[in-house]
């Protein structure tokens, strides 16, 4: 199982959060670092995932209205993917 873990207290804008998602999931090189790019990639996996978002108050804080965009991003393709769960 493949684990990604978002943590608010490290992550500090839309770049250092999409240069962990890259990393973390492995994404493919035409990864646009964008929440629609991010929803394609995630609904393509094939491989049992879990993201994990910690201090989910400090990546609000952090990335204001992002943050909420993300995690709709999320759970809508978890719900798309069953390979993919949110926690």
């Amino acid at each position: 199982m493949r684990i990604c873990v978002l943590d608010g207290m490290e992550i500090r804008d839309r770049g250092q959060l999409h240069d962990l998602l890259a990393a973390s999931l492995e994404l493919p090189d035409w990864y646009g670092r964008n929440l629609d790019a991010l929803y394609d990639c995630l609904t393509d996996i094939r491989e049992d995932t879990e993201v994990r978002i910690l201090h989910r108050e400090a990546l609000y804080e952090g990335l204001k209205g992002y943050a909420a965009a993300l995690e709709r991003v999320l759970r809508k393709a978890a719900e798309t993917n069953p390979n993919i769960k949110l926690h």
